[in-house]
This record gives C-alpha cells, sequence and structure tokens, in this order.
C-alpha cells in the first residue's frame, strides 16, 4: 500500500516555523532600533527633520524587544535572528529548487495568470472559499509567496546588509545598487511592514479557513487530497 503523500514537505514545515519565530523577534527588535531615530531619509545621508521623508512613530515597550529601550540589546537580538532569516531562507530555497517545490506550488503557470482566473480566485476568497484551483495552491495565494520568498525576504536581507559598517565597507557596491545607506534603511523600513502585513493576512485566512487543521498540517505535513 502506498504511503498517502504529505501536504507539506518536512523543509517547508521547518522553515515555516523558523520564519514564525524569526519574523517576530526581528520585528520587535527592529521597533526598538526604530526608536533611536525615528526619521527616514532618501539618499546617502540624512539627519535633519527638514530631510526626513517620514518621521514615525515612538513604539511602546510591550511592542519591542527587549521591552525597554536599549539599542545595544536590540541590535544583538537583530543581529543574532536575522542569520537564522537568512540562512534559513537559503537552505528552503536549495531544497525547494531539489524537490520542485518552487516549480510545482509556487509558480504560477502562464494560464493561471489570465485575468479570467485572477478575477474569479478573488471572488472565491471573497466566499471564504480557499480550496479551489489545481494544486496545492491558487494564483493569488502563489503571487503572496512569491513575492513574499522571493521579493520582500531578499530585500529584507540585502537592506539590512548594506546598514552594517562591515558589509558596506565590504561590498560598497551594494549600497549603491540600493540608493545609498539611508536609502536602504528606509526600503528597510518599508519591507519589514509589507511583512509584517503578509503575516497578519497569512493569520486571519487561516483562522478563517480551519485554523485547527492548518496548524496541524503545517506540524504533520497532512496530506494531499
Amino acid at each position: 500500500m502506498t504511503k498517502p503523500k504529505k501536504r507539506h514537505a518536512l523543509s517547508t514545515r521547518l522553515w515555516h516555523w523558523i520564519n514564525v519565530v524569526s519574523v517576530i523577534v526581528l520585528f520587535m527588535s527592529g521597533l526598538n532600533i526604530s526608536n533611536a531615530h525615528r526619521r527616514l531619509y532618501w539618499g546617502d545621508s540624512g539627519f535633519a527633520p527638514e530631510q526626513a521623508w517620514l518621521e514615525v512613530p515612538r513604539f511602546p515597550g510591550w511592542a519591542t524587544i527587549p521591552d525597554y529601550y536599549s539599542l545595544a540589546a536590540a541590535r544583538d537580538w537583530h543581529v543574532v535572528f536575522s542569520l537564522v532569516f537568512g540562512f534559513s531562507l537559503l537552505a528552503f530555497l536549495v531544497l525547494a529548487l531539489i524537490n520542485g517545490h518552487l516549480k510545482r506550488d509556487i509558480f504560477a503557470r502562464a494560464k493561471e495568470w489570465k485575468p479570467s482566473n485572477i478575477w474569479r480566485d478573488i471572488r472565491e476568497h471573497l466566499k471564504f472559499n480557499f480550496e479551489h484551483g489545481e494544486g496545492k495552491y491558487n494564483i493569488l495565494q502563489k503571487i503572496a509567496y512569491a513575492s513574499v520568498i522571493l521579493v520582500l525576504i531578499p530585500l529584507m536581507i540585502f537592506t539590512g546588509m548594506v546598514m552594517s559598517p562591515g558589509m558596506e565597507a565590504a561590498w560598497p557596491w551594494l549600497t549603491e545598487v540600493f540608493g545609498g545607506r539611508q536609502s536602504a534603511r528606509s526600503l528597510h523600513f518599508l519591507a519589514a511592514w509589507g511583512l509584517f502585513a503578509f503575516f497578519v493576512v497569512h493569520v486571519l485566512l487561516v483562522l478563517a479557513s480551519g485554523p485547527i487543521r492548518q496548524i496541524r498540517d503545517m506540524i504533520t505535513g497532512g496530506k494531499e487530497p
């Protein structure tokens, strides 16, 4: 008797839960770091209020790691979990290429990009019907997951590297790619909030589509229908 195929591979499940912890710690420690200087700029430099394109609010202790203002401690948390975040992404991408997860489940096929198919998918989501379409994920899920895995997370990693004095000295061309150190900081901020928005929507959709089954499958692997 053939053993049922898992809905989620072990590599996907491990990466998912490592990401949950990493994103929470990185976001909360990042808010603490943001409290040190709350203005954002474009270009290579900036400090004065009139140079800023945005001044973010000061975040309360309950939303930060640590729960008191400490730039040094927040940076320590941020650096450690950024390494976890970056290397876990690399491992996931290598394994996803080997086992075909990216090609099979994440990359949308040409016919899926038809406007009629995307509009149908939107209508089904509005009806809270999430189990439609061919394969494991529908087109909206594929767009969201591909955007996070291939755009938002890499953008956060590389802009974070630009803000590291050591990396900036070693790879000055990377700073130029992002239009300057302050531009990289602004993009890092925007990507972080983009990832936070995905995190919130993802949790809400899990709650709407059967949280017990979804969480169980992401722990045990589940079974393909």
